[in-house]
């Protein structure tokens, strides 16, 4: 009885489907019913993958990128563009399909057109963040086609950080615009790693700084460290030119500054758990930049962090690595000293080496105390 309403179901959606095509192709004249059409027939295919793949199958995506590019209505524009976004993202067909050099083209023309409202560079925006999720091909189009450039444009022109009050974010559509434009580059530059666009990206880190330096707000410093922490990630030639601009320095100021929120706020103490895990990005796999942290005592601040009772296991974790990538190259300084020469305690470098030392052991040994007592609860959880 199950799978006769199964096959039922997916025999009614097949059929709606093909109803809805037609009233596209005959409703041309009509943009209110197209635009109604668009709705339902996204509304079946969100995270409907089968439905998505069937109406491929039945020329409708083919027919929507066409109706987007010759409306000229633009609710239909906008709601095709949406349209196309959802069933990309429920079908890897789908994505394949769609994913060609032309339809890269097509959304550049509608983010340069002048008459292009704020809503419609949206819709063209999360195409194009679909399109390269999870996508090597994508990634590789965005590039040469010169979408990404012009998506870095974006990136730097359209944050209203004159209002600096963002507690309308949600109804701001030049900020949508904005943290839509950050999610999409974040998608070009990783999941794979591509390297081409990372090193392309990194041109726009002097403008996330500046706004690092002067917003400690979530609704900016949360898309820009996401942007950042993927843009560096294992890429040392980025990591070097993000420290060369005093990159470093200000995720470091960040992170005192919200550490310092009176009696750290719990979204204080939430954003800089992600400022930590932007700071580990930037050091990973290139711990000699991370020499420039210690005049911010950043050891210190993340092991005050890490005492935080509310923080999650995987909070936790994040904080602990960033110590040991903190601390890693000023372990292999003080190791190769101590193995170099007989230490000296009359000589006042020498003895700073070995307050240093003894400094860095205490780290790791409350470090290591709160990783066992994370151990015990996950162990009395699971019993």
């Amino acid at each position: 009885m199950n799978t006769q309403n199964v096959q039922k179901n997916q025999c009614d959606v097949k059929t709606d489907l093909n109803l809805l095509l037609e009233c596209l192709k005959y409703q041309m004249d009509c943009p209110v019913s197209q635009k109604e059409a668009l709705i339902t027939i996204y509304s079946i295919c969100q995270q409907n993958s089968e439905a998505s793949e069937y109406f491929r199958e039945i020329g409708g995506l083919m027919f929507i990128n066409d109706l987007a590019k010759s409306s000229v209505h633009c609710i239909v524009k906008k709601a095709a563009l949406f349209t196309l976004g959802i069933i990309i993202e429920s079908n890897v067909y789908c994505q394949q399909t769609l994913c060609t050099s032309e339809l890269f083209e097509d959304l550049i023309l509608f983010l340069i057109k002048k008459d292009s409202g704020v809503n419609l560079k949206r819709m063209s925006v999360y195409v194009i963040l679909v399109l390269v999720s999870n996508n090597k091909n994508g990634q590789t189009y965005v590039r040469d086609t010169g979408c990404i450039s012009l998506l870095l444009q974006l990136f730097r022109t359209t944050l209203p950080t004159s209002e600096k009050n963002l507690s309308d974010e949600n109804t701001d559509p030049c900020y949508q615009l904005w943290s839509s434009v950050c999610s999409t580059l974040c998608a070009c530059v990783n999941n794979p790693q591509n390297e081409d666009n990372q090193n392309i990206c990194c041109s726009v880190f002097p403008y996330a700084k500046e706004w690092l330096e002067s917003c400690t707000e979530p609704e900016i410093v949360r898309p820009i460290c996401s942007f950042l922490g993927l843009t560096v990630a294992n890429n040392s030639y980025v990591q070097k030119y993000f420290v060369s601009i005093g990159g470093l320095d200000t995720l470091a100021k960040v992170l005192l500054e919200l550490m310092h929120d009176s009696c750290l706020s719990h979204s204080s103490m939430k954003l800089a758990v992600v400022v930590t895990k932007t700071l580990d990005a930037c050091i990973a796999n290139n711990s000699a930049v991370g020499v420039v942290l210690a005049k911010y005592h950043t050891v210190s601040e993340l092991l005050k962090l890490l005492s935080n009772e509310t923080l999650s296991t995987g909070e936790k974790i994040s904080i602990i690595l960033t110590i040991g990538h903190c601390t890693e190259v000023c372990a292999e300084q003080l190791s190769l000293k101590s193995y170099d020469n007989s230490l000296n305690v009359n000589n006042a470098e020498e003895l700073g080496v070995q307050v240093r030392k003894r400094c860095l052991q205490d780290y790791w040994k409350k470090a290591k105390e709160i990783l066992h007592r994370i151990n015990l609860m996950e162990k009395e959880h699971d019993e």
